[in-house]
């Protein structure tokens, strides 16, 4: 498994110092300041070849050789862990070699994009890492290493949306459950309400035949009073009188006997024969 990141930091270019100008002077600060990054990032010191990189830089923003190694250097400052997608040095780096990879030097776009398909690699976004490193072979089908990586990423990738199938089928299926179990509920909750209104329900005609039978009962009572004959004021009202009336009848009856009795005595009396 080959996966290193900036393992083919690209020396100067040469050019010859007859007939000095300014142009190669500068062409030459390029050159040395880049050798002495590169001599520095030999001996894993990165920060400092990250320093010398720059100066070549300072004095000619467009280069190319520069770009690319100092973006290695980035990427060698963070080791193995590129997983960080936020990462501000890997970001740059990042950019960096996006840029470098467009180059017309096919050898600096062979290795921009082999190690810009790395860092897609160690941060799992297979799908990038195999475009890069397919644009790398593109620039040199010899490159075993970016072949070898590109199979990888392929094998990781079928890995992952084999995952990511399992897992949205996992996340269809509790879904699924979570919506079975929510009707469910909402049933029992609707059994529930039925049922507790069948029982309002229930109540309510049980009050209404109660209420019923009370106003049956209410109605019934006054009927019976009228039914069931006189107050006890006027019952004795009543006997009074039918009392009086008898004891006249009997005085009258008394009277007419009595008065028959006188005439009868008086006609003995008178004929004494």
């Amino acid at each position: 498994m080959v996966l290193g990141i900036g393992s083919a930091i690209m020396a100067a270019s040469c050019h010859s110092d007859d007939d000095a100008t300014p142009a190669t002077i500068s062409t030459k600060r390029e050159r040395n300041s880049i050798k002495e990054g590169n001599d520095l990032y030999g001996k894993q010191r990165y920060a400092e070849a990250e320093v010398a990189y720059k100066k070549a830089l300072e004095e000619n923003p467009e280069n190319a050789t520069a770009q690319f190694n100092l973006a290695s250097a980035y990427l060698k400052q963070r080791g193995e862990d590129l997983t960080n997608k936020e990462d501000s040095l890997i970001r740059t780096a990042d950019g960096m070699l996006a840029k470098v990879a467009q180059n017309p030097d096919r050898k600096l776009a062979e290795n921009s994009f082999y190690d810009r398909g790395n860092v897609a690699y160690k941060s799992e976004d297979y799908a990038a890492a195999i475009e890069h490193y397919k644009n790398a072979l593109r620039r040199n089908p010899d490159n075993d290493q970016a072949r070898q990586n590109l199979r990888l990423a392929q094998l990781k990738k079928q890995e992952q949306d084999q995952n990511q199938q399992n897992q949205d089928q996992n996340k269809d299926q509790q879904q699924n459950q979570d919506q079975q179990q929510n009707q469910d509920k909402q049933q029992n909750e609707n059994q529930d309400q039925n049922q507790d209104k069948n029982q309002d329900q229930d109540k309510n005609q049980d009050q209404n035949q109660q209420n019923k039978q009370d106003q049956s009962q209410d109605k019934q009572q006054p009927q019976q009073q009228q039914q069931g004959g006189l107050s006890d004021a006027s019952a004795q009202q009543i006997l009074k009188a039918m009392e009086d009336k008898e004891n006249g009848t009997r005085q009258k009856v008394e009277l007419m006997k009595q008065g028959e009795e006188k005439r009868a005595n008086r006609r003995t009396t008178d004929k004494p024969w």
